[in-house]
C-alpha cells in the first residue's frame, strides 16, 4: 500500500511572496508545526526566481542558506518539500528576474502584471524557454540548489515550475518537451533518488500551449495537475467536487501515469458571510470578479473532493494554499490587483483555522491509501487526436461521459 499524499502549497501569511527577501525562520517554524499538527505530509514551496538569482551568473548565498534552514525545519516536523524552481508566475502577476527584463512578454492583451525587484514594472521580459542567458541561468540554479540539498531528508520532489505557460510559452510543443527533458535529466544527473515533475494546470487540458501533457510528462517521474472548477465555464458549479478528479483522469489518460492533484482549492468569504461573487476593478482598468465561497460551503467542497480524488486513482491532494495574507500586504502585488488572492488559505490572516483545515485533519487521520484507478475513470483518449479538436466543445462532452460511467447524476 502507498500513502495518499496530503499536502499544502505554502507562502507565509505575514510575508506572502516577500518571504525570501525578508526571511524569518521563526514564522516558518510556527507555521510548519501547524501544518504537521493538521496531519499533512508535504509542503510545496516556491523559489521566487528574482530572489534566488538576482544575477544570471550566480545564486544568492543568503537565499540558499535560508532554503537549507527551511528544509531543516521541515525535517524537524516530518514534512517533505516539493521544491518549485523558476517562479515565475505566481498568484496573478509574473515575477521576472531583473536580468530577464527587456523583452515582449507577457503580451499586453493578457493584462498580466509584471513584478521585478519586488515592484510593479511597465516593461516585459525575454522568453525563459529560448533566451540563452535564461537557459544558462536555469542550469546554474538547478545545479546549485539540487547539489546542495540532494541528500537532505526533507526533499520530497523537485518541480520545474509553477504553471510556467502563464510566464512564457515555448515556440511549440516539441520545444517545450525538449526543455523539460533537458532540465529533468540535469536534475537526475545530480540527484537520481528524488522524483522530478513540472506543475502544469488546467490550461494544458484546454489547448496546446507548448507544454503538452502527453509530450511533457514522459520526461518526468511524476505527473501533476492543478484544478479549480470556479474558473471553468463547463464545470457544473463553482464548487464542483467531481470536476477535480475528472481532471486527474484526463491528465492520466493523456500521459499514461498516475496523477498527483498538486493544487486545488478556492477563495473564501469572511467568517459568517454567505457565498457570493466579489467584483472589483484593477488599477489598469480591468474589471474582475471572483466566486467567494462561504467557509462552510468550502469546507463541504473539500470534504467531498478528498475521497473522490482517492477513489479516482489520484496519488494525493495538495490544497492551495496555507494562509490568507495579513492586511498589511493588501496594497502590494499580488493582493492589490488580484484581490481574491488574499483569501485562499487554510488559516485566516490572524492564524486561526478555517473549517476546511479541520476537514483536512480528519481525512488525514483516516490514514488514506492510494487506490487503483477504477475502470470508469480510464478515458480512451490519445494526445494528437485530443489536441486536434476544439477542446472548449470536447471537454464538456468528455466530462458528461465520465459522470455517466461513474453513475453520477449531474
Amino acid at each position: 500500500m502507498t500513502d495518499f499524499t496530503l499536502g499544502v502549497n505554502y507562502w507565509p501569511r505575514r510575508k506572502a511572496m516577500y518571504w525570501w527577501s525578508n526571511f524569518d525562520a521563526g514564522e516558518v517554524r510556527d507555521e510548519f508545526a501547524l501544518i504537521h499538527e493538521l496531519g499533512l505530509k508535504v509542503v510545496r514551496l516556491f523559489l521566487l526566481w528574482d530572489d534566488f538569482q538576482p544575477e544570471p551568473t550566480s545564486v544568492s548565498k543568503s537565499a540558499l542558506q535560508d532554503l537549507v534552514r527551511v528544509a531543516d525545519i521541515a525535517a524537524e516536523n516530518s514534512l517533505g518539500l516539493d521544491v518549485t524552481f523558476f517562479t515565475g508566475h505566481m498568484s496573478g502577476p509574473n515575477w521576472s528576474p531583473r536580468w530577464l527584463c527587456g523583452g515582449p512578454l507577457p503580451p499586453r492583451e493578457r493584462m498580466r502584471d509584471v513584478v521585478s525587484s519586488g515592484k510593479l514594472i511597465t516593461n516585459g521580459y525575454r522568453n525563459m524557454f529560448h533566451d540563452s542567458v535564461a537557459l544558462a541561468a536555469e542550469r546554474l540554479l538547478l545545479q546549485t540548489i539540487v547539489g546542495a540539498l540532494k541528500a537532505h531528508p526533507a526533499i520530497w520532489m523537485w518541480n520545474l515550475g509553477n504553471e510556467p505557460d502563464l510566464f512564457a510559452w515555448p515556440a511549440d510543443s516539441h520545444a517545450g518537451a525538449a526543455w523539460v527533458r533537458e532540465m529533468a535529466e540535469l536534475i537526475k544527473s545530480i540527484d537520481p533518488d528524488h522524483p522530478v515533475t513540472i506543475g502544469l494546470h488546467g490550461d494544458g487540458l484546454h489547448r496546446d500551449n507548448g507544454l503538452r501533457i502527453d509530450k511533457v510528462y514522459p520526461y518526468t517521474d511524476v505527473a501533476v495537475m492543478h484544478s479549480y472548477p470556479m474558473y471553468v465555464p463547463w464545470a457544473r458549479r463553482p464548487l464542483d467536487a467531481e470536476f477535480v478528479p475528472f481532471t486527474v483522469a484526463l491528465t492520466s489518460a493523456l500521459c499514461g501515469k498516475p496523477v498527483l492533484m498538486e493544487e486545488f482549492g478556492g477563495c473564501t468569504a469572511q467568517p459568517g458571510q454567505d457565498s457570493y461573487v466579489m467584483k472589483w476593478t484593477e488599477t489598469n482598468g480591468r474589471a474582475r470578479e471572483q466566486f467567494m465561497a462561504s467557509e462552510e460551503d468550502f469546507a463541504e467542497f473539500i470534504r467531498l473532493t478528498l475521497p473522490l480524488l482517492q477513489e479516482s486513482g489520484a496519488t494525493g491532494a495538495m490544497v492551495w494554499c496555507f494562509a490568507d495574507y495579513i492586511p498589511e500586504l493588501w496594497n502590494l502585488p499580488p493582493c492589490d490587483n488580484a484581490q481574491h488572492e488574499r483569501f485562499f488559505g487554510l488559516v485566516r490572516p490572524d492564524g486561526s483555522l478555517k473549517p476546511h483545515a479541520e476537514v483536512m485533519k480528519k481525512f488525514a487521520e483516516t490514514n488514506p491509501q492510494v487506490k487503483p484507478m477504477p475502470a470508469w475513470a480510464k478515458l480512451n483518449i490519445r494526445g494528437d487526436e485530443f489536441y486536434s479538436k476544439q477542446l472548449t466543445n470536447e471537454l464538456p462532452k468528455l466530462y458528461d461521459e465520465y459522470l455517466a460511467r461513474k453513475g453520477t447524476v449531474s
